[in-house]
């Protein structure tokens, strides 16, 4: 969320910035203006009417008579226009936040201009894409094969775009999300094992909602309060509350966060897309890391975070690349974006494994999340990061695919091993 100060001091200036992403993103400003004038003409005049107010009770206490009557009349007046004009500016002001909470962030000067993905910039490549003798598979193919991927039994349970997970696989994917966290505790993160439900206050906190409500799975109302949970898209969405309506004191910064959890995404408006296999599910597991840095700090924490997510990786040997996300195709809340990519023989191409976002001040404004830089001065909005590190499915995808042999076995990585009870090679068993 956007100061509303900043954003209507140069209101064409922010426009033409936001701009950057599209047509869509700077029309998100349309009434902001209108609103932000009405709002200055009422605090004016409800503060000329408080001063006509003040001056007028002055005065009756030195009066008698009709002209004291006269005063007690446009007395009343005066207060009714008061409570009409605070009553209105209240009304404004919560329409404005409305609005500003539907406004995406501002992309950074850094980012590169574009409409969508073939805007995006290639910064870096780790490794070599594997060679193989024989025509690799994709991942459901293989699973299917060595039954350990079981998509119709999770159809009949759940319908589409669900996924059983057996023996290996299953023994797999909680190897990778013990492999991922014991990587990141390695480098001073603190793990956090977070709540699934989520208010919708912590929703709006992260920039999910409002404007991503149909993109989420949410409980109805029950219990005695009647409360509603949103299961949580990622992990980003507590562990970023989890400081929310706080003020950090001088030395708490940087705070660096990794959580494992579920994801649950109704993946609104993407049909069609990915629908065979894992790389596109509405239930996924995810390795979520989370920094809070001083605005000052924020860039080199996002170098950081980048190379974070990457660690994985360079240790199960997977080729892979780093993509700097264009303006127009970077996500809601963020002010710059780098996404790992990473190669799948089976599908002949990359695909994204992680993205890593640092969203500056726009969700810390949003949650109230500051810190004191030195003791005694005035805090500051802390800048908040996130990134996968990494999507568990997504990893189980690319071990199948990168590892699989002619005889369609796969060879478990070695750093994955002491994981697995030693095991050396997934076979049908």
């Amino acid at each position: 969320m956007h100061d509303l100060k900043t954003v209507v001091s140069d209101l064409e200036g922010f426009r033409t910035r936001l701009g950057r992403r599209g047509p869509e993103a700077a029309k998100s400003l349309d009434g902001i203006a209108a609103l932000a004038d009405e709002r200055r003409r009422l605090i004016r005049e409800t503060e000329d009417a408080r001063a006509q107010q003040k001056a007028s009770s002055e005065t009756m206490r030195k009066v008698q008579g009709a002209e004291r009557e006269a005063l007690q009349a446009r007395l009343r007046e005066v207060s009714q226009a008061v409570k009409q004009g605070d009553e209105r500016l209240k009304a404004i002001e919560a329409e404005l936040e409305q609005q500003l909470l539907v406004v995406p962030n501002v992309p950074h000067a850094s980012v590169p201009d574009g409409a969508g993905a073939e805007g995006n910039v290639q910064t870096e490549v780790w490794g070599k894409k594997p060679a193989f003798d024989f025509q690799p598979k994709e991942h459901w193919e293989l699973g299917e094969a060595l039954g350990i991927l079981d998509f119709a039994a999770a159809a009949k349970v759940s319908g589409s775009r669900f996924a059983f997970l057996k023996g290996a696989a299953a023994r797999l994917e909680r190897a990778l999300v013990s492999f991922f966290i014991d990587c990141h505790l390695e480098r001073g993160y603190v793990e956090l094992l977070p709540p699934y439900l989520v208010s919708r206050e912590a929703m709006v906190g992260t920039g999910q909602l409002p404007k991503f409500e149909q993109d989420a799975f949410k409980t109805a109302p029950n219990g005695q309060d009647g409360k509603e949970f949103f299961l949580i898209p990622t992990a980003e969405v507590p562990v970023t509350n989890y400081h929310r309506g706080e003020i950090l004191e001088p030395g708490r910064l940087p705070l660096r966060y990794c959580a494992f959890s579920p994801c649950f995404r109704a993946e609104a408006g993407s049909y069609g897309k990915d629908v065979k296999g894992l790389i596109r599910q509405h239930q996924f597991e995810k390795v979520e890391l989370v920094h809070f840095a001083a605005a000052e700090d924020s860039y080199a924490s996002l170098d950081a975070l980048v190379d974070a997510a990457r660690e994985p990786l360079r240790r199960l040997g997977l080729h892979h690349r780093v993509m700097l996300l264009c303006a127009g195709d970077m996500g809601f809340g963020s002010a710059k974006t780098f996404d790992l990519e990473v190669w799948l023989p089976g599908q002949n191409a990359f695909r994204e494994i992680s993205s890593c976002s640092n969203c500056e001040d726009f969700q810390s404004r949003r949650a109230q999340i500051r810190y004191r830089p030195a003791a005694g001065e005035k805090p500051h909005y802390a800048h908040t990061l996130n990134g996968s590190g990494l999507a568990v499915g997504r990893t189980v995808v690319a071990v199948l695919e990168n590892f699989q042999q002619a005889d369609g076995s796969v060879v478990v990585p070695e750093p994955l091993r002491k994981y697995m009870g030693g095991l050396e090679r997934i076979t049908r068993g």
